[in-house]
């Protein structure tokens, strides 16, 4: 993994996952609660790297994904989009945005997850506590520059982008869709027809990030 930061020479050089775990804590150190997008196209390790982050924050840290955001199956085969199930648009961007702002004056709140083997989504599967005082939001686009997601920029006390190269993200998505019970003919297809789609409008249309992860793991 290499991490790179844009805003100073000081901040140049964040060599690590440790690097990550120390500037979360810093800024814990002055905050009641501290909000931090990990953000980045699909299977770009966002959930691993959270949920890695999180075990080494300790107990007061969580990870909070966007997915629970899905709309429903049945409201996108009524728009016409369940077939672009994970675009920017397939989501319930403005729930999204107004549960993030209300992370910081709520101390207390449930948010909705994803059940990926029901392909559904779980009201309230997730809270937040009084005890949280990190939350790591993971999702694609946390940092997009477009409304209403870039209303989400003004929330986040740090930013993480994680870059992948495409051809990676290929392999990654396909092998991703397989163990799912797709053939690798029929996982190539939606990879390429909807998740890499959804991975170049990732890149042409986010925010700069604090800190950018380059080629993360998912192993």
């Amino acid at each position: 993994m290499t991490v790179d930061r844009g805003a100073s020479s000081a901040d140049r050089n964040v060599p690590s996952l440790t690097s990550l775990v120390e500037r979360i804590t810093d800024l814990s150190a002055n905050e009641a609660r501290v909000l931090v997008a990990i953000a980045g196209p699909p299977a770009s390790g966002k959930s691993t790297l959270a949920d890695e982050l999180a075990s080494r924050l300790g107990p007061t840290a969580m990870v909070m994904p966007m997915d629970g955001f899905h709309m429903d199956n049945e409201a996108l085969q009524e728009l016409g989009l369940l077939d672009r199930k994970g675009a920017p648009e397939t989501f319930d961007a403005p729930a999204f945005v107004d549960l993030v702002t209300h992370l910081r004056e709520e101390v207390s709140l449930s948010f909705p997850t994803f059940d990926r083997a029901a392909d559904k989504t779980v009201l309230g599967g997730g809270r937040v506590t009084t005890d949280t005082r990190i939350v790591l939001i993971e999702g694609n686009y946390l940092l997009l520059n477009i409304s209403p997601w870039a209303d989400l920029a003004k929330a986040f006390d740090l930013t993480i982008s994680l870059q992948v190269d495409h051809d990676e993200l290929e392999r990654r998505l396909v092998a991703r869709w397989v163990k799912h019970g797709l053939t690798t003919d029929a996982a190539k297809v939606r990879a390429r027809g909807n998740d890499l789609k959804n991975a170049r409008f990732v890149e042409e249309h986010s925010l700069p990030a604090d800190m950018t992860v380059k080629g993360w793991s998912v192993a």
